[in-house]
């Protein structure tokens, strides 16, 4: 019998986070795209935690969306609490987090992924990638048809081979009990794609009207709300928003897990793949923190209109009758009836070492990859893979160049460097410790950093472009003025800085010395700044930030430009590191493994000595010389 064949420009294996956004953004750059998952139901599903952002994660939403993606839009019209964290702290660490409502989420996406021009959603399994000499030509269902393709995307998440596990029960499934992509492992195998074992795990879902929320702390969202997307009208997302509840494990749940934990498939045996270090279970926890008495965990809503909560911060794979003595033992959910067990899921993914920084396969053309399937955690940094390999897949068939960014422009930089240049042994968890110019690299600036290469690819309007080039004229202007502007030691003057509580002026000095002083801001200094004019909220934010830490960002550019001359000096695709006297075996092994496309990602090859570098960098001039 004859089997169906259709032929698009890409293809997409997978409609998660990452499988969402590499299908918006190809579909948007006017390639005709379509996107395969195993469920409908399950696009952009969020089957762990029900929130967006969060240290370092809301900075990757912020990047995203600044270059055209959709999850910052997404959870802009579906969050029901809202808080900037870390707000205590420096500019550079401040995230925001959504509580979501997840069925809201899911919703809302599909519907845009179905109303996108040039984009086909498609439920059916891939079972087979089709690759001829080298290059990607399409893929094949179980149901054995074949959709030709130019450029494939695998944003496969944590289907492939999935097997969810609590206690000595298991069953072959996705999460939340879909169906798991049992085929595909296979093919890619076969086409030299080396694949690995890894895990991740959820807690429990209890019933919200068997909790006792008056043994709990209440946690508020913020009073005003600040918008993940920066086309969002703030005034569009001021809204009554749902409590969040913490509460704590004891010792009393501690010693529940311990007695039990060689019931543990964690500790049994029975789970083989390697789990998230920053994101650890219950009884994780309690083992390798066995100084600590109690555990926070923090009571979340799954949505408005459901009554399941989630248990943050006890994930678990613990037997059922376990699961349930040690929740009982946690102040509030002594009576709490749990609606879906915590379980671990394993699934496959790629090992290290295997794709350029632009996330195409080094063996295969045509070929990226994106999301958990690349050993990385968490919806955002799958989304941010996401867009950069659903751009690239659509530029690989517009013969264009890639768009790779670098470590100095962005988070996604970082997680994406990290994820081709580092032996990752556990799923990669994003943070703000990993970003070096974590100053530059603000989640406030997102968009004066990257809207212009969302533009300059296609998925910015003009409109929105212009409006960030004015904002940033804008904000120089009043850098510029405020530096500029004196104002004496006159004795009016002196009784506003008294009435701030700051030292007064022995000297006349500018306005953008008087900000740098801790206890003074732009805001504060308003009554001695007589020419001032009224600035959008978001301008006055990156002018106070630009003066208060002016010492710091320019020695943070200063470090950039060492580190671009690095990255500015490109390696030849077919350099033979072998030819290289002086560089030790095990560099020679480590760089002819990884390829690096420049001695910047060279430098970042664990294995590579700053000597190697040096080794090499005098052999490239030297080369350079003759020819």
């Amino acid at each position: 019998m004859p089997n169906v064949v259709e032929n698009y420009d890409v293809v997409i294996i997978g409609a998660g986070h990452a499988g969402c956004e590499a299908a918006l953004a190809s579909a948007r750059l006017g390639l005709n795209t379509i996107v395969f998952t195993v469920s409908v139901d399950s696009i952009a599903l969020m089957p762990c935690n029900p929130n967006i952002g969060g240290t370092s994660k809301g900075h990757l939403v912020r990047e995203l969306d600044a270059l055209g993606g959709e999850m910052g839009k997404n959870i802009d019209k579906t969050f029901i609490q809202s808080k900037m964290l870390n707000k205590s702290k420096g500019p550079a660490v401040h995230s925001l987090r959504a509580q979501a409502d997840k069925q809201d989420y899911t919703r809302e996406m599909r519907k845009t992924l179905e109303n996108t021009d040039n984009l086909t959603v498609r439920q059916g399994e891939v079972a087979e990638i089709v690759v001829e000499d080298g290059v990607i030509k399409g893929v094949k269902t179980v149901s054995g048809a074949t959709y030709y393709a130019r450029s494939v995307v695998l944003a496969t998440g944590v289907y492939l081979k999935a097997k969810c596990i609590y206690g000595d029960v298991f069953q072959y499934t996705g999460p939340n009990g879909l169906m798991a992509a049992n085929h595909l492992t296979d093919s890619l195998i076969k086409n030299e794609i080396k694949m690995r074992r890894f895990k991740t795990g959820t807690p429990a879902r209890v019933d919200k009207r068997t909790v006792d929320f008056s043994k709990m702390e209440e946690q508020f969202g913020d009073e005003r709300v600040v918008p993940f997307s920066f086309s969002t009208d703030p005034e569009s997302v001021q809204k009554e928003q749902v409590s969040c509840w913490l509460t704590y494990t004891n010792e009393e749940t501690h010693k529940i897990i311990k007695e039990n934990i060689n019931r543990s498939p964690l500790f049994s045996g029975m789970i083989e793949g390697t789990g998230p270090r920053y994101c650890p279970s219950i009884e994780d926890k309690v083992v390798k923190f066995a100084d600590k008495n109690r555990h926070q965990v923090f009571i979340e809503p799954e949505g408005l209109y459901t009554n399941e909560m989630y248990l943050g911060g006890m994930s678990s794979s613990l037997p059922e009758d376990v699961q349930y003595a040690m929740y009982h033992t946690v102040p509030g959910l002594e009576n709490a009836k749990i609606v879906r067990n915590a379980y671990a899921i394993e699934y496959d993914c790629i090992e290290y070492g295997q794709l350029l920084p632009n996330l195409e396969f080094k063996n295969i053309k045509g070929l990226f990859s994106a999301g958990q399937f690349n050993g990385s955690s968490g919806y955002e940094e799958a989304a941010a893979q996401g867009i950069i390999a659903g751009i690239n897949a659509a530029r690989f068939v517009q013969n264009k160049e890639s768009i790779i960014l670098d470590r100095s422009q962005a988070y996604i930089g970082v997680l994406i460097d990290d994820l081709v240049t580092k032996e990752s042994h556990e799923p990669y968890r994003m943070m703000t410790s990993r970003a070096e110019y974590r100053l530059l690299l603000r989640q406030d600036n997102a968009d004066l950093r990257l809207t212009k290469i969302g533009y300059e690819v296609g998925l910015v309007s003009e409109e929105r472009y212009k409006y960030v080039c004015e904002k940033e004229r804008l904000i120089e202007e009043e850098v510029k003025r405020l530096e500029n502007y004196k104002v004496g030691a006159a004795r009016e003057n002196q009784e506003i800085l008294e009435k701030l509580g700051t030292t007064p002026l022995k000297t006349a000095t500018t306005l953008g010395e008087l900000i740098r002083r801790p206890e003074l801001n732009y805001d504060l200094i308003k009554e001695l700044d007589k020419d001032r004019k009224e600035l959008p909220y978001d301008v006055i934010e990156q002018v106070n930030i630009n003066i208060k830490y002016n010492g710091y960002i320019e020695r943070q550019k200063k470090q950039v430009k060492n580190f671009k001359k690095l990255e500015n000096k490109k390696i030849p695709e077919d350099f033979d590191y072998k030819k290289v006297k002086s560089l030790r075996i095990e560099a020679v092994q480590k760089l002819e493994f990884y390829r690096p496309v420049n001695i910047g990602q060279a430098s970042r090859i664990s294995g590579v000595s700053p000597a190697d570098i040096s080794v090499l960098l005098i052999y490239m001039e030297q080369m350079n010389r003759k020819h």
